[in-house]
């Protein structure tokens, strides 16, 4: 499949702040427009489930990695296979595919919580194509586990090329590495902007640019954000006062935009941890060697945290505090999805931690569906206030 077609260029000639409404456009639309688009011309489609995927494999296969991340929809196809009681993104993710808004040759999920381990057996009950878990190391810490990544990389290449891909050859997966060790730059440069010169990229417009690398075939991803982000560097727009926060809870479902707008009419959010998994790997990956086992071992020695890791070498709760001190922040907003049981659990480890160090803390909810933000407008201005007037 070409890479040389362009899915998505609306955004050319346009103002940026068009520019970040397309991207909110696309991001929002449960459709996957570009992705409907791949497929006309004869591409196929990896779909996977949260919170981390190597899409560079699929990539060296000539097949488009697509991050599955739920949406606003009805639910009324997915309510019989599943209950009320999980959360979210787990039903409308099903639920898109059900009312066939996006075709996959092959979809991957993760054990990350008892939901998302069961979801590869009821994806793979109600679709033709292959349904699987990719197991990643439950202890990163083992002098073994590169080694076991590293087959489960082969395997994932094995079922890929199973699916229609191309043969996973070495040259390839190098030149993927290229690729995407080019996207990780720039979204390097996007956050560093957030960090250094906030009132010039509020949290939901970064957002909005980062989503677009879920579907957006990466070396088009690429091109889009090394035009926006001069723009963005040079936006005329005032230095505002407000206070600095991290936003830390979207590792798996993320809050609608609209909330994202809410907080940041009181505060600047310098960092979060949205979309991690397409900013695991912080670091660029070496393409000298074996670029799969390299691969492996970036996951692990160059990444970043999630609640849905437990990494001795990275402990969560310090791993907060340091993203917290590098973007110079002086609050935090402890944000979970609703009925995600990982997120929850981890608030509290978050709140001692940050009680210890004498943090301010907001904790919250949301889900993908809710449409309603007065209540956390009125909660963050007082938030505000509570600690400058303090």
């Amino acid at each position: 499949m070409t890479r040389s077609v362009t899915y998505f260029d609306a955004w050319r000639g346009r103002s940026l702040d068009e520019i970040f409404a397309l991207c909110r456009e696309m991001v929002e639309d449960p459709t996957y427009p570009t992705v409907k688009a791949w497929r006309e011309r004869g591409g196929g489609v990896v779909g996977h489930f949260q919170v981390y995927f190597p899409e560079e494999i699929a990539h060296a296969a000539g097949m488009l990695p697509v991050k599955i991340r739920g949406g606003r929809t009805d639910g009324i196809s997915v309510s019989q296979h599943f209950g009320s009681y999980l959360c979210s993104i787990l039903k409308t993710s099903l639920d898109i595919a059900l009312d066939k808004h996006i075709e996959l040759d092959l979809f991957v999920t993760h054990p990350i919580c008892d939901g998302a381990r069961n979801l590869a057996g009821i994806w793979g009950r109600n679709f033709p194509y292959k349904a699987q878990v990719l197991h990643l190391p439950q202890n990163p810490n083992s002098a073994g586990a590169v080694e076991f990544l590293r087959h489960e990389y082969s395997r994932l290449a094995d079922d890929i090329v199973a699916a229609g891909g191309k043969p996973v050859t070495a040259e390839a997966l190098k030149h993927s590495l290229d690729v995407y060790n080019r996207s990780r730059h720039l979204m390097r440069d996007l956050y560093r902007i957030r960090r250094e010169a906030p009132w010039k990229l509020a949290g939901d417009e970064s957002f909005a640019l980062v989503g677009m690398a879920g579907f957006l075939p990466r070396e088009e991803f690429n091109l889009l954000l090394e035009a926006v982000l001069p723009m963005i560097e040079s936006r005329p727009v005032r230095q505002q006062d407000k206070m600095r926060v991290v936003l830390e809870g979207g590792f798996c479902e993320v809050p609608p935009f609209d909330l994202l707008q809410a907080v940041s009419r009181s505060c600047h959010v310098v960092d979060d941890d949205l979309f991690i998994g397409l900013r695991w790997i912080l670091e660029d990956v070496p393409t000298d060697g074996d670029p799969m086992a390299n691969l492996a071992a970036a996951y692990i020695e160059r990444s970043s945290y999630s609640a849905v890791q437990h990494d001795n070498d990275k402990p969560k709760e310090r791993m907060l505090l340091e993203r917290v001190g590098a973007a110079k922040a002086e609050a935090v907003i402890l944000a979970s999805a609703k009925m995600c049981e990982p997120g929850l659990d981890e608030q509290v480890a978050y709140s001692k931690a940050l009680d210890a160090k004498k943090i301010p803390y907001f904790i919250t909810e949301f889900e993908e569906n809710q449409n309603t933000f007065d209540d956390i407008s009125i909660q963050m201005e007082t938030f505000v206030e509570n600690i400058m007037f303090d």
